[in-house]
């Protein structure tokens, strides 16, 4: 039965048994459900019916995923999930650039979907809206944005301009990945979107600061040959 209050899950994806599969998974998990086998019907739906969350195929037959998402981008900030085949780091890169907010490699596990789903939709991201001390916390750690303080476990932590700038951008973005690219080009700029080494040294700088255990981190997750995930609790 339809549960009125529960998340709208758009599925588009062409193949009909991978379709049947994520109905029976996202119904017996308490979503509702839509689908669509085309590009252009699944945009049709997006714009139509709203959905909390979008499950996306990049392999469509009548339009590359990769551009879905980014005409659905234009106009929406529903989480992406994207669902692919294609199995090469470039891909998942040029899907979260395209402003998908995970990537998911078939054959994928059903508790590995649905955790990724309720991050992707997780509302309670801590950052408080409209108020003039916006606090963002995931377990002990806490960033209050308007003072430029980071905390862990009330203990205040001292960045350097640059750190602090790399971890805005992660807690703008928390629980998403973002792409080594977006992150240079956010802290540095256009012109550093290639120096890689940039980062490396200045994320090993923030986990010796911020991690008990910099080398199996609790918050600064690598996501490998993509970028970084700011995990939340």
């Amino acid at each position: 039965m339809d549960k009125p209050n529960a998340s709208m899950v758009l599925v588009i994806e062409d193949d009909s048994q991978i379709r049947r599969f994520l109905h029976a998974t996202l119904v017996d998990n308490d979503y509702r459900y839509l689908e669509a086998a085309t590009a252009q019907e699944g945009l049709r739906l997006v714009a139509t019916q709203h959905p909390d969350l979008i499950i996306l195929d990049l392999g469509l037959p009548d339009l590359d995923g990769l551009e879905v998402t980014r005409r659905i981008r234009e106009w929406s900030s529903t989480p992406i999930i994207v669902l692919s085949a294609r199995n090469q780091e470039r891909d998942k890169v040029d899907a979260l650039d395209a402003g998908a907010d995970d990537y998911l490699t078939k054959p994928f596990g059903t508790a590995e979907l649905l955790a990724r789903m309720r991050v992707a939709t997780r509302h309670a991201i801590q950052i408080t809206q409209g108020s003039d001390n916006p606090i963002f916390t995931t377990g002990g750690l806490r960033v209050d944005i308007a003072h430029r303080q980071v905390f862990v476990d009330e203990t205040e932590i001292h960045l350097t301009p640059i750190e602090y700038k790399i971890m805005l951008v992660l807690v703008q973005h928390a629980g998403k990945v973002v792409t080594r690219k977006h992150l240079l080009h956010d802290v540095w700029g256009p012109a550093y979107e290639d120096e890689m080494h940039y980062l490396r040294v200045y994320m090993g700088q923030l986990r010796r600061k911020l991690e008990s255990e910099p080398t199996r981190p609790r918050y600064l997750l690598t996501e490998p040959g993509v970028g970084y995930r700011l995990k939340v609790d």
